[in-house]
């Protein structure tokens, strides 16, 4: 086994990361990679499927309605619970909305809560540098290796054997019962993601048929959507856009506006990587980042309190080169070059 950070320490910029043999196939993992399969391919037999049901008839209104309002619950549940609350501490919670939001982001099929997180650690510590669970440059930086590169980090890591154990990244997730229970509801919590639209719908159009085309489109197709949009972040945003703000060397993470809406300002990448902990990812002008301004509906309430915001000449109040906790230390880094 080669260790992470003597690899990310000799690692120059250039080079395929080298293979790293994290440990067996164990049966449970086998049967890990299976469900996950299915969790990536069975939402296109739901677009399929709706496409099937969508020519010649039109979409009905509740489906649109449904299906937007579940993809800004499962979504919001992922990027303000999971990511800023959850992962980097952004801000502190009540905790009934703690666990309020860790529902609904386990709803988008992501996997549960406390993996999640540890794999979001995971690649902070090693940004685009061996170790880092899905960076595109895994494969060097070639035309071919971008390609395969892009491909492995938009879906292929998650096939992976490459364990990412919870007690490193996520310890502290693993003494909080409320999160542990959260975690073991995991597929529970995604049968009633899609139960949910599938019942709203029948109850709203009073008939099977209603209830079928909910289930495709706010639940199936809803899924998909998210599915593609949070997996551009750990693709496209760090290949495509801009790169306004510092980072750690080799980090290469970027600011890609055309996701910003649909992402709920997780396209703001570079801005995040910039100084991970502050609550607003969209720290430049006009940068649309309506996560930040949900936070800033739960301050205003009264619900959320100690919230990172970006400060003058530094986002956030943190210095880009500041780790989050828990997390590994890296080697030693160097902003990159502006």
């Amino acid at each position: 086994m080669i260790d992470q950070t003597a690899a990310a320490a000799r690692y120059d910029g250039v080079e395929p990361f080298p293979s790293i043999v994290a440990g067996s196939w164990t049966g449970a993992r086998r049967l890990q990679v299976v469900l996950t399969g299915l969790i990536v391919t069975v939402p296109f037999a739901g677009l399929a499927i709706a496409v099937w049901m969508l020519w010649g008839h039109g979409l009905g209104l509740t489906d649109v309605l449904l299906a937007v309002a579940f993809y800004l619950v499962t979504g919001f549940g992922v990027t303000v619970g999971f990511h800023r609350l959850i992962t980097h501490r952004s801000f502190t919670a009540r905790p009934w909305l703690r666990n309020a939001l860790a529902i609904a982001g386990s709803m988008s099929f992501q996997g549960e809560v406390i993996n999640w997180v540890a794999v979001h650690r995971r690649h902070h510590g090693f940004t685009d540098r061996p170790g880092d669970p899905h960076s595109p440059y895994r494969y060097g930086t070639g035309a071919l290796g971008q390609l395969r590169g892009l491909a492995d980090a938009h879906i292929g890591w998650m096939f992976r054997n490459d364990p990412i154990p919870a007690t490193r990244y996520a310890p502290d997730l693993l003494t909080d019962p409320a999160m542990v229970r959260i975690a073991k509801a995991f597929p529970a919590l995604c049968a009633v993601s899609l139960i949910l639209p599938f019942a709203a719908g029948w109850a709203i159009g009073g008939d099977l048929r209603a209830g079928g085309t909910a289930f495709v489109w706010a639940g199936l197709v809803r899924v998909l959507v998210l599915h593609h949009v949070t997996w551009s972040i750990n693709s496209l945003c760090h290949m495509i856009g801009t790169r306004p703000h510092p980072t750690r060397r080799f980090d290469r993470s970027t600011d890609l506006w055309p996701l910003a809406l649909i992402s709920f300002g997780e396209s703001w990448h570079n801005g995040h990587h910039s100084a991970p902990t502050c609550a607003r990812h969209g720290i430049g002008p006009h940068q649309i980042d309506t996560s930040a301004g949900l936070i800033r509906i739960f301050e205003r309430l009264g619900w959320a309190t100690d919230i990172h915001w970006p400060t003058l000449g530094r986002p956030g109040g943190h210095h880009p080169d500041q780790p989050d906790l828990p997390q590994p230390s890296p080697p030693a880094l160097q902003p990159v070059d502006r």
